[in-house]
């Protein structure tokens, strides 16, 4: 049985004149998290906000009262250094950080942004790091990474390395409005047949027309940016969404 549905509306395709009330609207129209999109113009070619503007929106959310509950915060590190804000993130806000697979490998293992050392990381390690400072850790695959590379991060004996969720990217990372790679759900359907309690997360392309699809592979975790923030009825797409994964 997997995991209850999650709806999580992506930020990056709100009106930032007004973040903080948008983020409030979305959670009080049905959305269970909000998807925050970090970009460092490095592991990807776009550039969005970093932990000052988190921190700002921060208060127009309810934190959440239990693990994976209403209100989370989930933050999309798509950075090439992600360990060095792992501790800036928390303290703005971000109950949920998702780091990637590909950064984690050829990133350095430097705990702040002033810090300097040529000691690299890995996925094992960024993931007990983030646990160590009391979030949720989620692991985040790109299009061109084999769903494979999981089976061992998975395995662990070592629970304070395995990840509370994985990503499976269904558009290359980078920009928001790009068309859904139904060509990456057999990623999904691999990681549901081996782990029915884990959190399977999509975000790419993802709309009322594509949900079902996403949801028979057996993804839970539902990222929609233009989908929820362009409709005229965003409380109907969210609810559209989530009926597409309790249906599953």
């Amino acid at each position: 049985m997997a995991p209850k549905g999650v709806i999580n509306p992506s930020i990056l395709s709100a009106d930032f004149s007004k973040l903080g009330a948008a983020c409030e609207d979305t959670i009080s129209q049905g959305a269970d998290w909000l998807h925050i999109d970090i970009m460092d113009g490095h592991f990807v070619p776009n550039l969005t906000f970093g932990a000052p503007v988190v921190t700002k929106i921060r208060p127009y959310v309810q934190r959440p009262s239990s693990a994976y509950g209403k209100g989370t915060f989930d933050c999309h590190m798509m950075i090439s250094e992600p360990k060095k804000w792992v501790r800036e993130f928390k303290n703005a806000g971000c109950d949920l950080y998702c780091f990637h697979y590909e950064a984690a490998l050829s990133s350095t293992a430097a705990e702040s942004p002033e810090e300097q050392t040529d000691r690299k990381t890995s996925p094992k390690e960024m993931i007990r790091y983030v646990h160590e400072q009391g979030m949720l850790a989620g692991i985040a695959i790109k299009p061109k990474t084999p769903v494979d590379v999981m089976w061992d991060i998975m395995d662990n004996r070592e629970k304070s390395e395995v990840p509370d969720m994985v990503l499976v990217m269904t558009v290359e990372p980078g920009f928001g409005g790009q068309s859904f790679m139904s060509s990456e759900l057999p990623k999904v359907q691999a990681l549901r047949q081996k782990y029915p309690q884990l959190h399977i997360e999509v975000d790419g392309g993802l709309s009322p027309k594509t949900v079902d699809q996403a949801a028979a592979a057996g993804a839970n975790v539902i990222v929609a940016g233009s989908a929820v923030f362009g409709a005229q009825d965003p409380a109907d797409v969210i609810l559209k969404l989530r009926k597409a994964v309790d249906q599953r």
